[in-house]
């Protein structure tokens, strides 16, 4: 939480452009999280960066509009785009009514979408094009600000060019072909969707003050609660696959040869692994090993000072101080952190 302060006090005096933050969800949703605990813990997150802020003293409509969110699009559609809905609706209450924010900026919830990568499937590859199409319109319905679409073949290998070619075909498409893009929140009105969105908002309220209980997101953190639940909705989805009570094409039904589906992949030359070695090592040998200690030590002695650490680690980056060496200096006065694992 001590970065998060640092960065946006530095980037509110010094970089009053820039937005420093972004607040992900996508990485609870990868790890196997439900859409609402994805919705609530994120949100969560973001409320405690607020709070953070406000109790270093920020003013909340400085920093507030400067914030923006990552979520994961996954497949069920319509759960998707209540999912941003309702992010948009309980972020502006609060913002309003817990946090006083006077500034309408402070009240937006701007984010970006990424579509989900734990749903593409080895199996029949080609049919990932279809998965992140429909995850992608999820987030364009939903409202989303940024789009990034996962390529058909990012479970194999690092994508290829044929695939990224049509991941982006994919994003121009819906862009300027479909005619989504014309409206604001073009399905409001709709009973299903306003009634899910209710529905989740409520859903993301009982996570809130469950939170609440625990002492707030940093305890529960240490509690192990979102990780226990994350894991819990994990198990219950793999069981719900195993079971054939949620079908996945390809995996678990319509089944194919796996003869019938291979796809270039992309191999990577081991001589751009020693090519990158050897430019570190140049650059080690070539830049000033003073300035190199120098910057480390103010670096440490800001961390235990409990000085705004922004400064030195731009000074260390100059310096060509690379971030694993940020880091090492690091784990002396705060040393390196273990999640309790509860199961």
């Amino acid at each position: 939480m001590r970065i998060i302060t640092d960065m946006l006090s530095y980037c509110m005096k010094e970089l009053p452009e820039f937005n420093p933050i972004s607040i992900s969800g996508y990485h609870i949703r990868e790890a196997g999280s439900t859409a609402v605990q994805e919705l609530a813990f994120t949100l969560a997150d973001g409320f405690a960066y607020v709070e953070a802020g406000i109790a270093a003293g920020m003013d909340v409509d400085e920093f507030a509009p400067r914030l923006s969110f990552f979520f994961n699009s996954h497949l069920d559609f319509f759960e998707e785009i209540a999912k941003y809905r309702a992010a948009r609706k309980i972020w502006a209450k609060r913002m309003r009514n817990k946090y006083h924010a006077k500034n309408p900026r402070s009240w937006m919830l701007r984010f970006h979408t990424q579509t989900a990568g734990c749903s593409l499937t080895a199996q029949q590859p080609e049919n990932n094009i279809v998965r992140t199409a429909f995850e992608a319109l999820a987030g364009v319905l939903g409202g989303t600000q940024s789009l990034h679409t996962n390529s058909m073949d990012e479970t194999l290998a690092l994508p290829s060019e044929k695939s990224v070619k049509i991941a982006l075909r994919t994003q121009q498409i819906i862009a300027h072909e479909t005619g989504v893009v014309n409206t604001i929140d073009p399905l409001a009105g709709s009973y299903f969707v306003e009634a899910l969105t209710a529905r989740m908002e409520k859903e993301a309220e009982s996570y809130f003050e469950r939170i609440d209980g625990l002492g707030g997101v940093i305890a529960g953190i240490e509690q192990g609660f979102f990780q226990k639940e994350i894991a819990d909705a994990a198990y219950r989805y793999q069981r719900e696959v195993e079971s054939k009570e949620k079908i996945i094409v390809g995996v678990n039904d319509f089944m194919e040869e796996e003869a019938d589906t291979e796809i270039a992949l992309l191999k990577l030359d081991p001589s751009v692994e020693k090519g990158q070695h050897q430019r570190l090592s140049v650059l080690r040998e070539s830049r000033d090993s003073l300035r190199v200690k120098n910057a480390l030590q103010a670096l440490k002695a800001a961390a235990v000072d409990g000085k705004n650490l922004m400064p030195s680690i731009l000074e260390a980056a100059h310096a060509y101080v690379t971030l694993g060496e940020m880091c090492s200096i690091l784990i002396e006065p705060f040393g390196i952190y273990h999640e309790n694992t509860v199961f």
